[in-house]
């Protein structure tokens, strides 16, 4: 077995209502870190996660899941222009790109958080879907920790979907 696959290869690792908890921080730090930018957690979202961009990140090993963040078009364009500068609105793929690459971070961060993940689950390279009209089917059974923050106005959703 290569030596990546045995980091990866370990018991699975049970969520724990903790994990919210977690990815919040992890995405509150990784937002200021890279962007610059400060997000407010809404306590009690209401409605679905919406946005015309979701970026996710799969993660298998220890957790079999995916990270996902989901966001207006015009809030993935400003933080691309917060992490590369003015000069991301002459690159069209800038707000997917930096999104995609926030998404990857986030799952980092938060993996490092719990010490039966940081060295048993691997990540994969982030995919960024663009387009409203979609669902996105998992497979059963599935935990889903849904985090709702604001940036100015706009909400953005951050999703951890783990198979049990």
């Amino acid at each position: 077995m290569s030596g990546i696959m045995s980091k990866a290869s370990h018991v699975l690792v049970k969520p724990e209502s903790s994990w919210k908890t977690i990815l919040e921080c992890a995405t509150v730090e990784v937002f200021e870190m890279m962007a610059n930018v400060h997000l407010d957690p809404e306590p009690s979202p209401e409605g679905v996660p919406s946005g015309d961009f979701t970026a996710m990140v799969g993660m298998a090993g220890a957790l079999c899941g995916m990270t996902s963040i989901r966001c207006p078009r015009a809030v993935a364009a400003r933080l691309a222009a917060a992490m590369l500068g003015e000069e991301s609105t002459a690159n069209p793929s800038a707000p997917e790109d930096a999104l995609g690459e926030l998404c990857n971070m986030v799952a980092g961060n938060f993996k490092s958080k719990i010490s039966t993940l940081a060295d048993h689950c691997l990540l994969s390279v982030p995919t960024v879907i663009s387009g409203e009209d979609y669902t996105l089917q998992a497979l059963q059974p599935v935990q889903s920790f849904v985090l709702a923050l604001r940036h100015e106005s706009e909400k953005i959703w951050v999703s951890l979907l783990v198979h049990e």
